[in-house]
């Protein structure tokens, strides 16, 4: 049995539309609004989809990204917002695939150019200086691809960045596809806030 509406039944004059504005138009608007500037400029959620990351993200963790700490940056102009800090070492970012249009990404932040890359007995050294802080002192680093061979350092091009999984053995990162675009850096990592049990504040040095 269908259910027809039938509008020519409705008066429309008798309709109190100050009462349906101010109690709910304009707060759904207002809502949608904030909802979108916030997701936009300040903070927004991702789903990890593979095990790239692992053990420090696992696939399904869901997690919030911080956009301002690095200077959100207006969608379709060429503005940005003020950073709070810069990308440092360590950082977990999340940033636009240079490879794969419209695939975000989340790796490791280990340098930028003008700084140079090695890896080498398991280790990753900056500018020839070996990185021994957490968590890289937990994480064994494998030399492969194009852009990671132990043989050479690598130097990282002006206005762009490297990344590397902590899953060495088993993720796709700067090593095979090279420098990222630093304007493809969308945030870092703050929370997982997805499954409950996995919930926690992501500190640096995880």
């Amino acid at each position: 049995m269908k259910l027809k509406f039938n509008f020519k039944n409705i008066d429309f004059k008798k309709i109190d539309w100050k009462y349906w504005w101010y109690e709910w138009i304009k707060p759904i608007i207002i809502a949608a609004i904030l909802a979108l500037f916030i997701r936009t400029f300040i903070i927004q959620p991702f789903k990890i989809p593979s095990s790239s990351m692992y053990p420090t993200l696992r696939p399904g963790d869901r997690i919030f990204v911080s956009k301002f700490l690095y200077g959100a940056r207006v969608p379709l102009l060429n503005l940005k917002f003020p950073e709070v800090r810069e990308p440092k070492t360590g950082d977990i970012v999340v940033f636009l695939s240079h490879v794969e249009k419209k695939k975000y990404l989340v790796k490791r932040y280990i340098a930028r150019g003008p700084d140079t890359i090695q890896i080498k007995d398991g280790d990753i050294y900056v500018s020839g200086n070996r990185i021994t802080q957490a968590p890289f002192n937990k994480f064994r680093y494998y030399p492969r691809g194009e852009y990671g061979p132990s043989q050479r350092e690598i130097k990282i091009p002006e206005g762009f960045f490297y990344v590397l999984g902590d899953n060495s053995a088993n993720s796709l990162d700067s090593r095979y596809w090279g420098f990222v675009p630093e304007k493809n850096l969308v945030g870092k990592a703050v929370v997982i806030h997805w499954p409950l049990n996995r919930m926690k504040i992501l500190k640096d040095g995880e």
